[in-house]
């Protein structure tokens, strides 16, 4: 359930001790390919899928990416072993792409997350016309959980350069078979995601007014403190015209930070926040951006009721908090509106 509109609350995001992370999203990391499949006794339409690696350049590494398109056949469910989570999609590997000129969805996930963190909205997308695009970013996916990447500011920089790389990766050297209309690009982006997307619209992060409860003893919390943060150029992404944005980190502390953001977006906040992301600081931005943006409030949901719903199976086999919502919050039925609402957001701003 969301509601829209407007909520006048100001405030800052709060950044989080990675340290615990690390131990809380352990049983999140190294997500396989389709390893493990079981047919299920459902039918229901599919999504098709491609497996991509961006090959390392100039700019960063190799990053993993999943493709998907339109798929015009219906498949059994299979369930993905994602290092011990098991995670049902509807997808059929390569799957024949009939559809010409395919508007782009890029996807960007949150901290120790992966490319398949937001599956379920990218099949809905997928089923509805798009070709959708997630990563694994660089320097804060579950593949860098144990290292020392995601606690280096850097982790934050080089996001938008992750992104930029994928819709490169996809101009220049083109999929067989899959025609993607790069002048109608959209994005998605969570937590880190969000603030990533909010950089790429043309916001400029603020590192030195800081308000955020950052404790020295996090290594990107002391660079900041120190006014050690890289120099570092705009990540404005002039190819991207349309953005939905959940429950962003917040480096934006003002109108200034983020007046140069001129496309529309679609403002997701939790009610209860969580992860250092509190609904003050996400209104907040709403307030701050020049344009007012389509805003929704999901009510009685936490931080990580954004990502995709888990299985029964999932829950069990994953004790952190990944899986975990407030008594009542039902995430499987939230995701279905949450999925419309996105869906028809793109619709509105990439297709009409």
């Amino acid at each position: 359930m969301s509601h829209s509109g407007s909520v006048p609350l100001v405030g800052r995001a709060v950044t989080y001790k990675l340290g615990s992370l690390k131990r809380l999203y352990f049983g999140w990391v190294g997500v396989s390919l389709l390893i493990v499949m079981a047919l299920l006794p459902k039918i229901a339409e599919a999504a098709g899928i491609r497996h991509i690696v961006i090959p390392a350049d100039g700019n960063g590494p190799k990053l993993l990416a999943e493709l998907w398109t339109p798929c015009g056949s219906s498949a059994p469910a299979i369930i993905v072993d994602r290092s011990g989570i098991p995670t049902t999609m509807h997808v059929i590997e390569n799957c024949p792409v009939t559809r010409k000129r395919l508007p782009l969805i890029v996807i960007s996930h949150g901290m120790f997350e992966d490319r398949y963190s937001h599956f379920d909205t990218a099949e809905f997308l997928a089923d509805a016309g798009f070709a959708v695009v997630a990563i694994n970013h660089s320097q804060d996916s579950t593949l860098d959980i144990g290292g020392k990447s995601a606690d280096d500011i850097s982790a934050f920089l080089v996001r938008p350069i992750d992104i930029k790389r994928t819709i490169d990766f996809l101009e220049y050297h083109p999929l067989a078979g899959v025609d993607i209309n790069l002048r109608h690009i959209g994005f998605f982006g969570f937590s880190r995601g969000g603030y990533t997307g909010l950089v790429l619209a043309g916001g400029t992060p603020d590192f030195n007014t800081l308000v955020l409860q950052c404790p020295p003893i996090v290594h990107m919390c002391a660079q900041i403190q120190d006014h050690k943060v890289p120099t570092h150029a705009s990540g404005y992404e002039p190819r991207i015209s349309a953005y939905v944005i959940a429950d962003p980190v917040d480096f934006f502390p003002d109108k200034s930070s983020l007046k140069n953001v001129h496309v529309p977006i679609q403002l997701w906040s939790s009610e209860l926040g969580g992860m250092g992301v509190r609904p003050q600081e996400v209104s907040a931005v709403a307030m701050n951006l020049p344009e007012k943006p389509e805003f929704h409030l999901a009510v009685a949901a936490t931080h990580l009721s954004f990502d995709c719903p888990c299985s029964e199976e999932a829950k069990s086999a994953n004790h952190t908090i990944v899986c975990v919502d407030p008594p009542g919050f039902d995430r499987v039925t939230f995701h279905r509106t949450f999925n419309e609402d996105v869906a028809a957001f793109f619709r509105k701003h990439l297709l009409d």
